[in-house]
């Protein structure tokens, strides 16, 4: 971990390098009038929307839509099995288990045909004092239990005991989206009319708490969150249901589900603070995260060590090294698929367009682990065998 001192601001930063886009996000960081003692960024920090992806900011009293972004509440979940892999064969895997994953989860931008049971959305929010929420509840019964796109994944795995696990990644979908959208650009609205010390061009409009404003906002934000996880969570659960169909006598451990965008009121330092993740996750004391890699290399399930200098947080996944439009444009296609064919893993790339989300695309992540260890300890590593993308 290296610390400069940006506009008297301290900055923490666990990567061995920072690109020049994120380098000057985090100098628009260190303007804010209600920075809370320092920043810190994560092993996987790159360039975001206003914020850097990688990020921990600390606030006083406000919260930033922005610097909790698009996808609120996106996040991982994983699930270890008592199937040793090595009793998978390949015409079970590729017939039966990928291809009942594609037919019973949506994929990319697409939703479900039917409507899925109001038992799978979030319970014991005020939906009718909710204005995006409240807007989209026809809307959301079809997209609970869809991947998206991006980068996001279900990846089947194994252990270093040969054990198959399940992993998933994915968000709010388009409820997240408009949420953001919508309290940002009120944000915007609002800062402008109270003449406020924050520049508009840096895409970081606030809302101060006790406002109104705020308070919807973080109704809304807390209903993504929630909406995230029933999210992953009915993808967890029909994955479940492939593989007992495929896989006779299989049973699974309790799924280990971590969020990386929202915000939250947390103590540090001796003061209560609204806590943003950007793209970083929760790693206080005895918390079980999950950082995934890319769909060539290891993923790793970690504890957290509480590391008051992070916020208590780290890494939320690799990282990348490369823009999708820069991946697209630079990356060898089939040195890429290659790689992926060479370690046996059934990959998701199909197309010079699919680069975006190749491994030459993500910084390492052994590099990434190795940057953290004070702040995480790793639990389990594992190995992609077949990965499905967004």
């Amino acid at each position: 971990m290296q610390t400069k001192v940006i506009n008297n601001k301290p900055v923490m930063i666990w990567a061995n390098s920072v690109d020049a886009k994120a380098m000057q996000q985090i100098e628009n960081l260190t303007t804010l009038p209600f920075l809370f003692h320092h920043l810190a960024m994560m092993p996987d920090v790159h360039a975001g929307m206003g914020m850097p992806i990688g990020g921990v900011l600390a606030c006083k009293d406000v919260v930033i839509p922005n610097a909790v972004g698009v996808d609120i509440g996106c996040g991982m979940c994983a699930v270890k099995s008592n199937y040793q892999v090595s009793n998978i064969s390949q015409e079970v895997l590729r017939k039966q288990i990928m291809n009942g994953i594609r037919q019973r989860i949506p994929l990319g931008m697409t939703h479900h045909t039917e409507a899925q049971a109001q038992e799978y959305l979030p319970k014991g929010h005020h939906i009718e004092q909710m204005e995006v929420v409240k807007r989209r509840q026809e809307a959301i019964v079809y997209e609970v239990g869809t991947l998206g796109g991006g980068n996001h994944f279900i990846e089947l795995q194994k252990d270093e005991d040969g054990w198959l696990w399940v992993m998933l990644h994915s968000g709010s979908r388009n409820l997240g989206k408009l949420v953001c959208e919508h309290y940002d650009k009120l944000a915007q609205q609002l800062n402008a009319r109270w003449h406020t010390r924050v520049d508009p061009k840096l895409r970081l409009a606030f809302l101060p708490v006790g406002t109104e404003e705020f308070k919807k906002y973080w109704a809304e934000m807390q209903y993504c969150v929630d909406f995230a996880l029933c999210n992953r969570r009915l993808m967890m659960q029909r994955v479940q249901e492939v593989l007992a169909e495929a896989l006779p006598g299989i049973a699974f451990e309790p799924m280990i589900n971590i969020a990386h965008n929202y915000a939250a009121w947390e103590n540090h330092h001796g003061q209560n603070v609204i806590v943003h993740r950007k793209g970083a996750t929760l790693a206080r004391q005895g918390v079980v995260g999950i950082i995934p890699g890319s769909q060539g290399t290891a993923s790793y399930i970690v504890e957290g060590l509480g590391n008051a200098s992070s916020f208590n947080s780290c890494s939320h996944g690799a990282g990348r090294v490369l823009s999708r439009t820069a991946a697209i444009a630079s990356l060898d296609l089939q040195a890429e698929v290659s790689q992926l064919e060479a370690k046996g893993i059934v990959h998701a790339i199909r197309s010079q367009k699919d680069m975006q989300e190749a491994t030459g695309a993500y910084k390492d992540i052994e590099e990434v682990i190795a940057n953290q260890t004070d702040l995480i300890k790793v639990k389990t590593r594992l190995l992609p065998i077949a990965v499905i993308k967004g």
